[in-house]
């Protein structure tokens, strides 16, 4: 817990050096949202056919959709970005060779944007309430909250065997390419996959996001259970066991080769 707290408070100290990130963001996510809002009023009333399911108009679905993709971004994108930028620093190295645990040093670079991802969800809740007038009474809490869990955790696993491919490619990264190419388009973030043809709809079914957008949808605007969503977190159970352990060891190989070629100290 003590070097979770270290890493912890090296990221705050950087972060807050920066001024305003905070209101920046906050700024950022609110121009987002009226984005969306204006095109719910232009082209709303022509998809909601494939949005019945969820019983929301276009902008409540990708109101909870994109505030679930800032975890999944965190997730995926964290972990490549954190090892990028300690090869920049000259950090990693020194890191690798403490006598810390390689989960330790993993959860420690990865926590901080896990922090801010929440507080980002808690943005998006808020405009959502108070601003865009989203009726966000019926959210089942407790599957809210077992989505989220098991989203972090199956994209978590994605975004540190995406990490690995940095340790050992240096600025080739190949599988966040094809993560970051394809989730937006086929896993129902911007739009319900059911605007999908066939073909994709089928792809659409290899990628985690998927269910976990489905999952929160529901949880959030239909209030279901634990039970109800069980088919879409059993499938997200399954992704974050062979995801984690797999990008856990992955890494490990990774960091175990550039050891031995004596390129972990480079970029």
């Amino acid at each position: 817990m003590k070097k979770i707290i270290a890493f912890l408070k090296k990221t705050f100290l950087v972060e807050s050096s920066y001024q305003f990130p905070l209101a920046l963001n906050i700024a950022s996510i609110f121009l987002g949202l009226l984005s969306y809002f204006f095109i719910n009023k232009l082209f709303g009333q022509k998809i909601t056919t494939h949005l019945e399911l969820f019983g929301v108009d276009y902008f409540s679905y990708v109101l909870v959709s994109t505030g679930l993709f800032g975890y999944i971004s965190v997730g995926i994108n964290s972990f490549p970005q954190k090892i990028a930028d300690e090869q920049m620093e000259g950090t990693l190295e020194a890191i690798i060779l403490t006598p810390t645990k390689t989960k330790i040093i993993l959860a420690g670079l990865g926590i901080w944007n896990f922090i801010v991802a929440s507080v980002d969800f808690a943005i998006y809740a808020i405009l959502g309430l108070f601003v865009f007038r989203v009726n966000l009474g019926s959210a089942n809490l407790a599957s809210v909250a077992l989505v989220l869990i098991l989203s972090i955790l199956s994209f978590t696993g994605l975004g540190i065997i995406s990490a690995s491919f940095v340790v050992i490619f240096k600025r080739g990264n190949p599988l966040a390419w094809v993560i970051g190419a394809f989730e937006g388009i086929v896993g129902g973030i911007f739009f319900p996959i059911s605007v999908l043809p066939g073909w994709l709809q089928i792809i659409s079914m290899l990628f985690p996001v998927t269910y976990a957008v489905k999952a929160m949808e529901l949880a959030v605007y239909r209030g279901y259970t634990i039970y109800q969503l069980k088919t879409e977190l059993t499938i997200l159970v399954i992704f974050s066991t062979v995801l984690l352990p797999t990008g856990i060891k992955f890494f490990g190989w990774a960091i175990n080769y550039a050891k031995k070629q004596g390129t972990l100290a480079s970029y």
